[in-house]
């Protein structure tokens, strides 16, 4: 026998529920919720009849090379693989202010024939941005924030790049929400894929990021898009990060580095040694080393602090360098060397507000530890690079001649390094061991 059930849906956005509520969960209307009976034997779909889907053979399939669309803006075409890959979505966040749309608008102003749609400004500011960035304005413009409609003028102009700023910005008539709402972005993110997909022409929307540091409504986009980078601001500093979270056309470890100027985004030509400026001379708890964002070396201080532990436990603290990573390297230190920090806290800082997550930096560390306990100085034209194990041994690191050479470059003359073979125009000394690094420091 057929079974009757009672659901109840809303007749504004079709949610069903299987208990009636004054407001629609899904699209928030007040009273649209109605009582319907479904017969569940007749939903079974036993007898329906679907046209299947279409398949294509891939070994037959001729393979086409795949042809990026290149800024002239080689930090941006680097984050993105070498290039902007035709019919890809790529969504770009940032916090507001950054200049998010700043960017977007010189790597329009590099593309001829490029349509630049913006719901938060009108075309005279948009002009007047231009003529102050001194770019040329080879872009077509449009203030229209209907999905549907930015649509429409892009099957018309078929043109090779599309900037979408901002996706709160614009809706769809599709969608029974208020702008900027999460159902609003994401039927209008699948409608720009699907126009991206069919057209072969790259979009990039822009969205915002909240408090917490994530993307505000966007977040929810991250599977659906093709690449997802961000632009951070480094503390007290003009420079700009681009790194790429997601990217199904190249590397994800790649990062391009801006720094704003008066004319927009300017790209650091000396990126390596970016991190040492305002260095100060030598002193004790300084350490440098080297360490690799994708394919590009960067040069970074570590600074340590021990002081005497004045009541309780003694504290471990760090900013840039993994908490953990710390803990071990001071288990080490006492363990394998002989350096009694168990009455010492112990403060670790990286220079430049980085991240660090390579454990090429693990000597350096060490060795700003012990300066600063020891209060024995180390070079400053002294380069230190290792990973620490358990056993209190230095092994080597990936790409150790590049670093070096790129320690040569910025005037560095000695390398503390493991003991492995490696060629540099520098004086390489090799360690086998963090009582070595202690010997060395102290000059027994």
């Amino acid at each position: 026998m057929p079974k009757l059930t009672t659901i109840y849906a809303c007749t504004r956005c079709g949610a069903q529920s299987p208990k009636w509520s004054g407001r629609c969960l899904d699209c928030g209307a007040w009273g649209t919720m109605q009582e319907e009976t479904i017969d569940k034997k007749e939903q079974t779909p036993t007898n329906l009849q679907v046209t299947p889907a279409q398949t294509t053979d891939l070994e037959s399939m001729a393979a086409e090379k795949l042809e990026r669309l290149t800024t002239g803006i080689s930090e941006f075409d680097r984050v993105l693989g070498g290039g902007i890959v035709p019919g890809s979505l790529v969504l770009v966040g940032g916090e507001p202010g950054i200049g998010k749309s700043t960017l977007m608008l010189q790597v329009a102003a590099s593309v001829s024939g490029a349509l630049y749609v913006s719901g938060e400004e009108s075309a005279a500011q948009i002009k007047s941005r231009l003529i102050r960035l001194q770019l040329n304005s080879r872009l077509q413009f449009s203030a229209e924030t209907n999905a549907e409609k930015i649509i429409s003028a892009i099957l018309k102009m078929k043109p090779p790049l599309v900037i979408i700023d901002s996706i709160q910005t614009a809706y769809s008539s599709d969608a029974p929400a208020e702008t900027g709402s999460v159902n609003q972005i994401r039927a209008c993110a699948a409608k720009l894929l699907q126009i991206a997909k069919e057209n072969n022409v790259a979009i990039f929307i822009t969205g915002h990021i909240t408090k917490d540091g994530l993307l505000a409504g966007p977040k929810t986009l991250e599977h659906l898009v093709d690449t997802v980078i961000y632009l951070e601001q480094q503390k007290n500093k003009d420079f700009r990060i681009l790194r790429t979270v997601k990217n199904r056309f190249g590397s994800t470890d790649e990062i391009g580095l801006f720094e704003m100027t008066g004319l927009g985004f300017k790209e650091i030509i000396n990126s390596a040694g970016v991190f040492l400026d305002e260095r100060a001379n030598a002193q004790t708890g300084n350490a440098v080393s080297c360490v690799m964002e994708g394919t590009r070396p960067f040069l970074v201080e570590a600074q340590a602090l021990a002081t005497k532990t004045v009541f309780g436990y003694p504290q471990r603290k760090s900013a840039g360098f993994d908490l953990n990573r710390l803990q071990i390297l001071i288990a080490v230190l006492t363990k394998r060397a002989g350096v009694n920090l168990m009455a010492q806290d112990v403060h670790i800082n990286i220079v430049g507000g980085l991240r660090i997550t390579e454990t090429a930096l693990d000597l350096a560390v060490c060795a700003a530890i012990v300066s600063s306990l020891l209060n024995q100085v180390i070079d400053a034209k002294t380069i230190i690079l290792g990973e620490v194990g358990l056993g209190g041994e230095v092994r080597s690191v990936h790409k150790l001649e590049q670093r070096l050479a790129e320690a040569a470059k910025l005037g560095f003359n000695k390398a503390i390094i493991p003991p492995v073979n490696a060629e540099a125009k520098l004086e390489l000394v090799k360690i086998n061991n963090v009582g070595e690094l202690v010997k060395y420091i102290t000059g027994r």
